[in-house]
């Protein structure tokens, strides 16, 4: 079994970090990423700096980028303008993104999840003619912060669209992090009723502390994708007090002890993590990242992490 990981930490992880961080550092961050051994880092988003001022610098941070043989740096793009951009600067492969419950979605993009779909039309077409992969979001499957529980026929309905309007890839996000293990198994094999398992990933935030529980038993169910970033980057400007997304350390800390391959260097990826969270001047958010920073495990207790190569 080998499980990619998607690296959303340079976008989903610092579009939300209240000071500014530099366009160099960002940069940094994905190329240390890569050395890492991630072959998928979502570099950047290129929605309205007026939303996102965080991240203005998007064709800056993509200008500066060469991405290696083997390496996808996806681009989210919330309509057909921000897919222009993406493309003028360089963009091989976009994400697009809209939610399971409707009241999310229009505090999240002022439109009704049918009008986001509609939205997405002339980017997959554009897409198709011009030879780039789009991945879709789709967030709140777990739990909304202003409706509550979402049906799973709610998220199978707005999966199911996307898939069939051409995205390669559906990515299921606890946006607000409130999922449990068993009832992220039902949700994920809920979709996959209706799409293939090789096409969805798992994306879970960590506000209750169930990521990795969770992340587990989605593994057990049959899921090969799991969107992570490093540092435990992240959060929800829509979900008061959501904190960021599963760690990637803590992911492939898992990941080595299940003897499942992922072809992260272990030390790097913990090294890449602290290095960013001194950058921002923040707590280290990844348990392991911690436990690693101060000495917590001891060599002769620790689980041998050995990269393993594609």
């Amino acid at each position: 079994m080998k499980i990619r990981i998607v690296e959303v930490g340079p976008r989903d992880g610092l579009q939300n970090e209240a000071r500014n961080v530099a366009t160099n550092d960002k940069i940094e961050l994905i190329r240390r990423l890569i050395d890492c051994g991630h072959r998928t880092v979502e570099a950047t988003s290129f929605v309205s700096p007026q939303w996102v001022p965080q991240l203005a610098d998007a064709a800056d941070v993509m200008s500066a980028l060469t991405a290696p043989a083997g390496v996808a740096l996806p681009v989210l793009v919330p309509n057909f303008k921000g897919y222009e951009r993406a493309r003028a600067a360089g963009a091989k492969e976009v994400a697009v993104f809209t939610a399971a419950s409707e009241a999310f979605n229009r505090k999240n993009t002022n439109a009704g999840i049918d009008e986001s779909l509609a939205r997405f039309a002339p980017i997959l077409e554009a897409a198709r003619a011009d030879d780039v992969r789009v991945r879709g979001y789709v967030s709140t499957v777990l739990g909304c912060p202003y409706q509550g529980q979402v049906p799973n026929s709610e998220v199978v309905r707005v999966a199911r669209a996307l898939y069939a309007m051409g995205a390669y890839e559906i990515s299921l996000g606890d946006t607000i992090g409130v999922g449990t293990p068993e009832k992220a198994r039902q949700m994920l094999m809920a979709v996959a009723s209706e799409i293939p398992m090789g096409a969805l990933a798992v994306h879970f935030h960590d506000t209750y502390g169930m990521a990795v529980a969770n992340i587990l038993r989605c593994l057990d169910a049959g899921v090969r994708v799991i969107d992570a970033a490093v540092g435990g980057l992240g959060g929800c400007p829509y979900a008061k007090g959501a904190s960021g997304n599963v760690a990637t350390e803590d992911v492939v800390y898992l990941l080595d002890g299940l003897g499942i391959e992922h072809g992260i260097d272990f030390d790097r990826l913990v090294a890449t993590g602290q290095w960013i969270s001194e950058r921002l001047g923040r707590a280290n958010a990844s348990k392991v990242g911690k436990a690693r920073s101060g000495g917590v495990l001891d060599s002769s207790l620790a689980v041998r992490h050995v990269h393993k190569p594609d």
